[in-house]
């Protein structure tokens, strides 16, 4: 039988690099990959990935499965990350939309998907070999292994890249996002493994932007606001949603009802129009997404940390509002801009 699949483990946000010299033992850096955290055993007969939040991913991999089987040298436990390339070769980026649609219930689809866009893993940590359970020893030597037991295998699997030197890791934080990364994992080099504790660190890019409220969502509860959608104009003078703000408070939730009560578009009958969010890959089927439209006029910062074609990669954060600003000057020219990177620099 495979190995039991813990929980991973977790890390807590700070805001930049951390000293290595105040943590007892040290730290490890390395690039912080932008795809599905997966879980992976191999007893030597079968494969089985799973997901941070204990979900099987086995079957939307079949091609991970196969290279598992063909390349792990003996049975394991390994903690990685699933991502998938998208470019040509000297030119690729990690492709968040396209791994996000292998998730699909037609299994037809998900082995079509395995042609057209092939995922990689790429592996950090090991947490049991052959019959040795290496979750009680320390990360320096759990990576020494992960490095006896991997490398040199050929793509799929990779193993991730290390550093001690915290100047270098700022400058994979730096560099790296032009490669579709989003930011720098620090681990204490003396820490055993540690199921769903956050005993490590992570830095990601945080910005702010000026963005238009265009619409809100009522709360689960069906009181109050729940999530504030939001845009930015185009070139073309289009506004476009980019994402949502919420983990608003109880009591804020219903304020914003009635702060925004003037600006809610209405019919020519009184009754406010209505928009239809897209769904999540990952949403209930049945999950409302209907949203009540507001007049573009209300501007708000938000912290992000990054773009991924058209909208924020994740929720984004309020940070205040802006009365000061005029909506039509909140476009995506005002983002920064990110230097494209190889993604085979950050694999070799």
């Amino acid at each position: 039988m495979p190995y039991e699949i813990p929980a991973p483990m977790l890390a807590k946000s700070v805001p930049a690099v951390p000293d290595p010299a105040k943590t007892p033992g040290g730290l490890s850096f390395e690039p912080k990959w932008d795809g599905f955290r997966a879980l992976v055993s191999w007893d030597g007969t079968d494969v089985e990935i799973g997901s941070r939040g204990a979900k099987p991913l086995t079957r939307y991999f079949p091609e991970l499965v196969a290279a598992f089987a063909r390349l792990l040298p003996e049975p394991c436990l390994i903690d990685g990350e699933i991502v998938v390339p998208k470019g040509e070769p000297g030119r690729q980026r990690l492709d968040w939309e396209s791994l996000t649609q292998r998730i699909h219930p037609a299994a037809s689809r998900v082995n079509m998907l395995a042609e057209t866009t092939p995922a990689m893993f790429i592996a950090f940590d090991l947490l049991a070999r052959g019959e040795r359970d290496l979750q009680p020893e320390p990360f320096e030597v759990r990576r020494a292994e992960l490095v006896d037991l991997l490398s040199g295998l050929p793509d799929p699997v990779h193993v991730t890249r290390t550093t001690e030197d915290p100047e270098l890791a700022a400058r994979w934080l730096a560099e790296f996002e032009g490669a579709g990364l989003d930011g720098v994992v620090a681990k204490p080099l003396a820490q055993h493994y540690a199921p769903n504790k956050r005993t490590m660190f992570k830095i990601k890019h945080a910005r702010t932007a000026d963005v238009v409220a265009l619409g809100y969502r009522i709360h689960k509860s069906g009181q109050g606001v729940g999530a504030l959608l939001v845009g930015l104009y185009t070139d073309e003078g289009r506004l476009h949603n980019v994402g949502a703000v919420s983990a608003f408070s109880d009591a804020r939730r219903l304020e914003l009802i009635e702060e925004f009560a003037p600006l809610v578009e209405r019919n020519e009958d009184g009754q406010a129009r209505t928009g239809e969010g897209e769904k999540s890959r990952f949403s209930a089927a049945d999950r409302d997404t209907s949203f009540v439209r507001l007049r573009p006029e209300r501007v708000l910062e938000v912290r992000y940390d990054q773009l991924e074609g058209w909208r924020f990669r994740h929720t984004v954060q309020f940070e205040r509002w802006r009365p000061d600003r005029d909506p039509e000057s909140c476009t995506f020219e005002q983002l920064e801009t990110v230097s494209a990177y190889d993604l085979g620099g950050v694999l070799d």
